[in-house]
């Protein structure tokens, strides 16, 4: 794996949801499967559109500004993951539907065993004077841990769950993911009470993004899902004017900045 890693390190972009090390899992599963049929048809079952034909969109991880790292990180993993029932990923169409279904399907998963920890303690049973003693104790401990690498405490990567991957989206969601086992076990939370027969919606956006006027939700969606959402929400909203959130504009010239720094 020690090529895979350098490569994962040298090269940034496709961005953070298509996690270059989950292709080397997926593969490696494959590779240790007793029936590699099996797996590799549970795998098709995800989406891998890369483009929607009927909206004309297609997926941002296959923009022209993206074509040499696709490349590159084509004929690395190639080389260093492919065998006879991997080979169609790794042609230049497969690869890009790889990415796709990456893109389109893949759960972050942001852990941490020290809000696990910290959590577990908000619930103990305890007299005052502990409860003062432990909460100073936890206080100290961040500050401790923030000196020596920062206030970025989570475990993150990237996942393929298919029973969470079935759930379609809604700008107003009445479930949402977490980790509650700080690790990578998913759970669906209900947000609201969910009568028995009524689909369970989770949001494709996070909670910032949520916020965001409709345009950019829908431009978020478009590039990175390929659809225009009519969730409730948007419908409500449609009279808004097709304007883009300032915080959108800002992370796009941010993106820019960082993909010139990773090429260079």
């Amino acid at each position: 794996m020690a090529g895979g890693n350098k490569l994962n390190r040298q090269t940034h972009y496709p961005p953070e949801t298509t996690n270059i090390m989950l292709i080397a899992r997926m593969a490696a599963t494959i590779k240790q499967a007793e029936n590699r049929q099996s797996v590799l048809s549970a795998f098709a079952n995800f989406v891998a559109k890369t483009v929607n034909v009927e909206e004309t969109i297609a997926h941002k991880l296959l923009g022209d500004k993206f074509l040499q790292q696709i490349e590159y990180f084509r004929t690395q993993l190639g080389e260093l993951f492919g065998d006879t029932e991997t080979e169609p990923w790794f042609t230049a169409e497969g690869f890009r539907s790889l990415l796709a279904l990456l893109g389109t399907n893949g759960q972050g998963i942001g852990t941490s065993s020290l809000s696990t920890y910290v959590h577990n303690c908000d619930a103990l049973e305890l007299a005052p004077k502990d409860r003062e003693e432990l909460d100073s104790f936890i206080d100290e401990l961040y500050v401790n841990i923030e000196k020596e690498s920062g206030s970025f405490l989570n475990c993150e990567g990237s996942g393929l769950y298919p029973l969470q991957s079935a759930c379609n989206h809604s700008c107003a969601a009445n479930a949402e993911i977490t980790f509650p086992h700080g690790n990578h076990v998913l759970c669906l939370e209900a947000l609201v009470d969910i009568q028995a027969g009524e689909e369970i919606f989770i949001s494709y956006l996070n909670e910032c993004s949520r916020e965001r006027s409709r345009h950019s939700r829908q431009k978020y969606l478009r590039e990175n899902y390929l659809f225009n959402c009519h969730c409730r929400k948007c419908e409500e909203e449609a009279g808004q004017a097709d304007v883009t959130s300032e915080e959108d504009e800002e992370e796009e010239d941010a993106t820019v900045d960082n993909m010139e720094d990773d090429t260079t």
